[in-house]
């Protein structure tokens, strides 16, 4: 029998097997088993092992750890005792006072068991057995919520999982439950029949938390999803949505991720009866109804790429009656683009269906295909150069179709002198050919065109000079930027060719010194004008504030292509800026706006702001649009809307939150409107709880507006988030 206080194996690195450093010569080497341990006693006749201090037992990728370990090779009975623990290849860790195992660490019996999985969920229980690595617990709790408070004083779980009995098979990565109910701050929640999840972060087929709402059309409403993992790269939640006022629906979603991108598939079945957008309240006829999205993006090498999204529903209000959407427009779109370190290609499709009450199907548009070529290009003269080739098909089945294409070149050249200020030229050219037809069905005379075919050229040149000054101010720095531009183009044959992407103009900050005040390629400024203006910034500690103002005047005397209310109808253009302020994290506020420049009345106040912490904050936007636009164009109307939203942390883990939409439309501004000054659009708040485990919000929302069977009214929400439970 080897004496007491052998050498202390815990020294030895590597950790060499018991085997070869007790007695090589007559220890069987049938199992092979690393030791660690602070002492050894190991006796030849018995062949019995007993290990103490920090004692480490590994086997086939399982690893023992204990204060102290009696093996028994004869019998091949394990027995650990005293801050047990045991872990699996898989990083799944057990926990208990006493263990007996065999001395391949895989069966084996634990009292005041816990098992820690990799996911970060716990399970105890009284007492456990292990066979052949597949746990079976008695009386076993489930949860991967924390059980101690910062303090370390110990505290209930925020939901927890309790069970008759619990199987837990590391092989399939799952545990299953006998008996097994959902608590959720320590109330019984859910009767959890046949139930079970996946043991690991990776997903798992399985049943998902279910969803809650009521809404006035639908009733109550419970939705069940189902996940099914396909693969490790694809999956399918199926979703059935159960109604006390209508009829079951059907929700799928598809997902895979390739070798070269990833694409999912969503669609939502049901039959209901359809009212239509003009007779809302009616009675409708029960139908067949749906909704179907995809989005995808695909890498084929490092230059070609293709990527797309669609939508497409049977009839204008599903999307609002059964609350996946408000929307008011689908689009749809395919491009395929090529992109170098000098040049750029995209073709692309875009289709559209309008959800809009009393806008007609017939005429919106279909562009296909939409072709933009870009290629930089170095030049004699310095600066960069970039020519453009680009071609457009607009088709409408009951409107106008139009046809474009254009070769063009643009040049900009910067500099700065020896006074310090930035010269910057640019020279534009380019040459269009359209063609149109059916330009009767356009109702806006401006934007139809002349019918067949019609070219133009188009020149511009400009100059703009920013002198930059900077300097100390109030602990800090600020800069002011004076800034003059000159643009010069000769007279353009803008109304021979009609005008499909350049119709909503607004003068504005973000376009008072562009080349082309218009917003797309259809209509282009010409004339001569200067436009000046500056920017001004102040950086202190903590505090920034950035202001942009400008003004524009037109030297030639022709009538202008802008309509009265855009700010550039007359020779001066109306007063346009923009003003940041930020304090640290805590406030961020931005205005813009634009003044009549006769009367310096607000045309265009637009405000949107941010106070407060990622926890507690508020969140306003208001916009009005003044301009006194008349109804000859439709796409610029005047319009007054306030948004109000926020989120108050009345705890550390609790919060509310709403937000409020209020249409202050007035007919005198909009004689289309269908309010007068004030009409609530939609109302939401709600209770949320957020920790490291759980996600649960509680909401109420209330919708003014009737679109058929979409009806106005209140409806409520229960939605919760499980960490790792439901695949």
């Amino acid at each position: 029998m080897l004496a007491t206080g052998a050498p202390a194996l815990a020294q030895v690195d590597p950790p060499v097997s018991a085997s070869a450093v007790a007695a090589p010569a007559e220890l069987p080497a049938d199992i092979d088993v690393d030791f660690k341990a602070d002492s050894l006693d190991y006796d030849n006749e018995t062949e019995f092992v007993q290990a103490r201090g920090r004692v480490e037992m590994r086997h086939a990728g399982n690893l023992l750890e204990a204060d102290s370990v009696n093996w028994d090779r004869k019998t091949g009975r394990v027995t650990a005792t005293g801050n047990v623990r045991i872990t699996n290849p898989g990083g799944d860790t057990a926990y208990g006072d006493s263990i007996e195992l065999t001395d391949t660490l895989k069966d084996g019996i634990v009292d005041n068991l816990l098992i820690v999985l990799a996911n970060g969920g716990r399970l105890v229980a009284a007492k456990g057995n292990r066979t052949n690595g597949l746990s079976e617990l008695d009386r076993a709790v489930y949860s991967p919520c924390r059980v101690v408070d910062a303090a370390g004083c110990p505290i209930n779980p925020v939901w927890r999982i309790t069970a008759l009995r619990v199987k837990h098979d590391p092989a399939r990565n799952r545990i299953y439950y006998k008996n097994a109910r959902l608590e959720l701050f320590g109330l019984p929640l859910l009767a959890l029949p046949g139930f079970s999840h996946s043991a690991s972060r990776d997903s798992a087929s399985g049943l998902l938390v279910p969803d809650i709402q009521y809404s006035r059309t639908n009733g109550f409403e419970l939705a069940l999803p189902y996940f099914v993992r396909i693969a490790p790269n694809r999956d399918l939640t199926l979703t059935p949505h159960v109604f006390t006022q209508s009829l079951p629906a059907l929700e799928a979603r598809y997902r895979a991720l390739t070798g070269k991108g990833a694409y999912q598939i969503g669609t939502y079945l049901t039959s209901s009866s359809r009212v239509s957008v003009a007779t809302p309240g009616g009675q409708g006829d029960r139908v067949f109804r749906g909704y179907l999205e995809g989005s995808g993006k695909f890498q084929l090498n490092p230059r070609w790429s293709i990527q797309g999204s669609g939508r497409y529903v049977t009839d204008r209000t599903f999307l609002r009656r059964y609350d996946i959407s408000n929307d008011d427009r689908l689009r749809s779109n395919l491009t395929i683009s090529r992109v170098s370190r000098t040049s750029y290609l995209s073709v692309t499709g875009w289709a559209f269906q309008t959800l809009r009450p009393l806008e007609r199907q017939g005429l919106v548009p279909v562009a296909l295909p939409s072709v933009d070529y870009r290629k930089r290009l170095d030049t004699p003269l310095g600066g960069r150069a970039e020519l453009q080739l680009n071609s457009l098909a607009i088709g409408r089945t009951d409107g106008q179709d139009t046809q474009r294409a254009f070769a063009g070149v643009r040049w900009d050249l910067r500099r700065l002198t020896g006074l310090g200020q930035e010269v910057i030229l640019t020279g534009y050219a380019r040459g269009d050919v359209y063609h149109t037809s059916d330009i009767l069905s356009t109702s806006t005379a401006l934007y139809r065109g002349k019918s067949g075919w019609s070219s133009r050229a188009i020149s511009a040149f400009a100059t703009e000079v920013r002198w930059p000054f900077a300097g100390p101010f109030g602990g800090g720095i600020q800069r002011l930027s004076p800034r003059l531009q000159v643009v010069a183009s000769p007279g353009t044959a803008n109304l021979r060719v009609p005008n499909e992407d350049a119709r909503a103009v607004d003068l504005e900050d973000s376009n008072l010194f562009s080349l082309n005040r218009f917003p797309g390629y259809d209509r282009f400024e010409d004339g001569t004008r200067i436009t000046y203006g500056f920017d001004w910034n102040i950086e202190l500690p903590g505090f920034v504030a950035q202001t942009t103002i400008g003004q524009s005047y037109r030297l030639t005397a022709k009538p202008s292509l802008f309509a009265d209310g855009t700010g550039l109808a007359s020779r001066t253009s109306d007063i346009v800026g923009r003003t940041t302020l930020k304090y640290k994290r805590l406030i961020n506020l931005t205005y813009r706006y634009r003044l009549d420049k006769d009367s310096l009345a607000f045309r265009r106040s637009e405000i949107d702001t941010t106070i407060g912490t990622d926890k507690t904050y508020a969140t306003a936007s208001y916009l009005r649009l003044n301009r006194n636009i008349g109804p000859q164009l439709e796409d610029l109307r005047d319009r007054e809307e306030i948004r109000v939203g926020g989120r108050v942390q009345v705890s550390k883990f609790w919060s509310i939150f709403g937000s409020t939409i209020v249409d202050l439309t007035s007919r005198r501004e909009d004689p289309t409107a269908l309010t007068d000054g004030y009409e609530a659009i939609r109302h939401r708040v709600g209770l949320a709880y957020e920790d490291d485990c759980l996600r649960l919000g509680i909401s109420w929302r209330r919708n003014y507006v009737d679109s058929g069977d979409a009806r106005k009214g209140n409806s409520y929400a229960i939605r919760l988030s499980f960490k790792n439970l439901g695949r």
